[in-house]
């Protein structure tokens, strides 16, 4: 053991905590000077940024401003929101000085090596906490990525920033849960929201399952043994992959148009020639109850592929025993399909199906690209086919945007997809490691 390592002497651990109220004073009293002037410099950093710029960035934070035109509201939230995380890390920081302080206390009295050389603290740093070196720049990447356009979209939820409050020339005020109580009780924005929330979820389980059951039916009918041509079909059904989705909808948008549209004016005139069939012209984009359908099963038409290719790799790895087992048993090939052949779909695929209902539930392309969301108007600038996400966009980008409102939607939205998608993940075990 190095003369660096040797352990000197009894430390109090209580006492190395208190120190640390002071980062960096807690390491000089463990004996590591280097570890405690890096401490001690990024505390004196930190109160240097607060009496800069930190202290008027949370101040404002809570006024928002006061004179307008001098004061630009929205800046000033996203600065505060900046100040915030800048915070919130520092307390990080230093709740790992006050555990480091306690750590290394524990150290010297049990009698272990302890760095007390900047050298050996590198060398301790770079041999053991490397992956830390590598994790800590990730996630402070993530905290002003994510972490803070979500905190800004959750602040601008209790403002009143909308058409008449747009700043500079107006401050923003916060004005607590006004918004969502608007959504909730106020005659336009409730029944908007309610005929807006309901399609969203109506679509969601519709276009979602008719996709994934088209791709699994697809799957398992080319994947029977008696089918020719397996790789024929395969490039069929990738086709609708492999052209990109907004050229695909904008081509059925056209496809289903009123007036001159193949649909209305090819497709159904020939299914007119056979016996027993009379369907008149389908106003596809101009009554809301076609325009839905129609919808839903272009979807359908887009989001099958991903699915099939999927579920034919998951099927190949299926052996064939169990088939021969059932087959023996006497079960049919329903029956297979139901015992064998579904649950070890649903088994590798839950994770994916799953992400497909919430893509689906945020599917801004599909709807604004097909109709723009129309036909008509539910209220609150929301059209018959819109879903929450196409009406935050409207509400964002109208004549008289609502970005305040629109916040609040957004977190609804935010809310909604994350709980269902936790509960629905824990109920199915989807991310459960066979070994836990």
């Amino acid at each position: 053991m190095s003369k660096d390592n040797q352990p000197k002497k009894l430390k109090d651990e209580r006492k190395a905590m208190l120190y640390s109220i002071v980062p960096g004073i807690g390491q000089f009293y463990n004996e590591q000077k280097f570890k405690g002037i890096v401490f001690l410099g990024i505390t004196l950093i930190f109160i240097y940024e607060m009496i800069v710029f930190g202290a008027n960035a949370i101040t404002g934070l809570f006024t928002l401003g006061s004179v307008p035109v001098e004061d630009h509201s929205l800046f000033i939230m996203i600065g505060g929101t900046l100040q915030l995380i800048v915070i919130v890390i520092f307390l990080a920081f230093y709740a790992l000085n006050i555990y480091d302080a306690k750590t290394v206390a524990t150290r010297w009295n049990r009698q272990l090596p302890v760095n007390t050389t900047a050298k050996s603290v590198l060398y301790n740093v770079y041999n053991q906490g490397f992956p830390y070196l590598l994790i800590v720049p990730a996630y402070l990447m993530m905290a002003f990525t994510i972490i803070f356009p979500v905190l800004v979209t959750l602040f601008m939820a209790f403002t009143n920033y909308d058409f008449y409050h747009i700043p500079p020339a107006n401050l923003i005020d916060w004005i607590g849960v006004k918004n969502f109580t608007n959504i909730l009780f106020l005659s336009s924005y409730r029944d908007a929201f309610t005929s807006v929330f309901s399609w969203t979820i109506i679509w969601t389980l519709c276009a979602t399952t008719l996709q994934i059951s088209l791709g699994i039916i697809t799957a398992v009918i080319t994947n029977q043994s008696f089918i020719k041509g397996k790789r024929f079909f395969g490039v069929i059904f990738l086709l609708p992959w492999a052209v990109p989705a907004f050229i695909t909808i904008l081509s059925f948008s056209n496809m289903f148009n009123d007036s001159i549209g193949a649909i209305n004016t090819q497709v159904i005139p020939l299914l007119n020639n056979l016996p027993f069939v009379e369907i008149g012209q389908v106003a596809w984009k101009t009554q809301a109850l076609w325009s839905k359908v129609a919808i839903v099963l272009i979807q359908g038409w887009l989001g099958f592929p991903y699915i099939y290719v999927m579920t034919t790799s998951i099927l190949q790895s299926i052996p064939e025993d169990l088939y021969e087992a059932a087959k023996i048993d006497g079960a049919n090939a329903i029956q297979r399909f139901k015992e064998i052949t579904l649950p070890m779909i649903f088994m590798v695929a839950a994770p994916t199906f799953i992400t497909q209902y919430t893509g689906n539930f945020n599917n801004f392309s599909m709807i604004y690209l097909f109709n723009n969301g129309g036909p008509g108007s539910v209220g609150g600038g929301a059209g018959a086919t819109d879903i929450l996400i196409s009406w935050i966009y409207k509400l964002t980008t109208g004549t008289s945007p609502q970005y305040s409102m629109a916040a609040a939607i957004t977190l609804i939205i935010s809310t909604l997809v994350i709980s269902v998608s936790l509960i629905v993940f824990r109920k199915t075990k989807a991310f459960n490691m066979e070994d836990a």
